[in-house]
C-alpha cells in the first residue's frame, strides 16, 4: 500500500511538470509563429530612379527615396521603426522622415517617401532599409 501511494505521488508530480513544460513550449511556438508570419508578410521595394536628381539634388542635403509596400501586411508609418543605413552609417530617427503618399496607412501597394538628412560627396552611395527582417538595398550616384 505504501509503495502504491508513493508511486501515485511520483506520477502526479511528473505529470504536473510535463503539463507546465508543454504549456511553456506551446506559448513559445505561438509567439514565434506570429513573428514569422509578420516577417513573411513584409516586403518592400525602393522604386526611386537611381539616375534621377530627385533622389539627391546637388544643392540639397536630403536623400529622398520612394518605397513601395509589396507585401501583404500593413507597415508602421513611424519613421524610427525601420533600420536605415546610408553608406554603412546608421541614420537615426531624428535624421529621417516618412510620409505616406495618398493616405495615412502604409498598406500593401502604397508608397511612402523616405527623406534622409545627409550631406553627400560626389560618387556612389548606398542606402539599406530593413523592416521586419526584409532588407532592401538602393545604390545611386551623386
Amino acid at each position: 500500500m505504501i509503495l502504491f501511494i508513493a508511486a501515485m505521488l511520483v506520477a502526479a508530480s511528473v505529470a504536473g511538470t510535463l503539463v507546465t513544460s508543454v504549456g511553456d513550449v506551446s506559448g513559445s511556438i505561438d509567439a514565434r509563429s506570429a513573428d514569422a508570419a509578420q516577417t513573411i508578410d513584409t516586403e518592400i521595394d525602393v522604386i526611386s530612379d537611381p539616375g534621377s536628381d530627385a533622389v539627391y539634388a546637388d544643392s540639397g542635403s536630403t536623400v529622398t527615396l520612394l518605397v513601395k509596400n509589396t507585401g501583404n501586411g500593413r507597415l508602421s508609418t513611424d519613421a524610427s521603426t525601420p533600420d536605415v543605413l546610408l553608406d554603412g552609417q546608421y541614420v537615426s530617427g531624428s535624421d529621417r522622415s516618412l510620409t505616406v503618399l495618398g493616405g495615412s496607412d502604409w498598406r500593401s501597394g502604397d508608397v511612402v517617401r523616405f527623406e534622409l538628412t545627409a550631406s553627400l560627396d560626389p560618387g556612389e552611395h548606398r542606402v539599406v532599409i530593413i523592416i521586419n527582417g526584409d532588407r532592401e538595398v538602393f545604390e545611386f550616384y551623386v
